[in-house]
């Protein structure tokens, strides 16, 4: 039996438990500040995949990061583009990012 609350799952990996970012906005089980942190941990994980695709690594969901950053502005959730790390990883200018059409 695991130990883990719904919520500890869903943060370990957020892509498994939601196919966008609007489902983590519509789901009713959780405060705003839950969604967000839901939603900053799927963010690291498509930069992630972003960097990887980038350095030829096949990968799904960097895609959604538009999409991930336009929920996070939705919940009203900061976005601090002038303290993010040097790394590729950290480095990405999330003010320049739009969501598809």
């Amino acid at each position: 039996m695991s130990d883990l609350t719904v919520l500890d799952q869903i943060l370990l990996d957020p892509a498994t438990a939601y196919r966008s970012p609007e489902q983590v906005l519509a789901d009713g089980r959780f405060s705003v500040g839950q969604k967000i942190e839901i939603l900053r941990r799927w963010e690291y994980d498509a930069v992630e995949l972003s960097v990887a695709t980038e350095e030829g690594m096949p990968g799904q969901g960097a895609d959604l990061l538009p999409d991930i950053i336009a929920a996070l502005k939705e919940l009203g959730a900061e976005i601090d583009t002038e303290h993010t790390a040097t790394t590729k990883q950290g480095g990405l200018d999330k003010s320049s990012i739009r969501r598809k059409s």
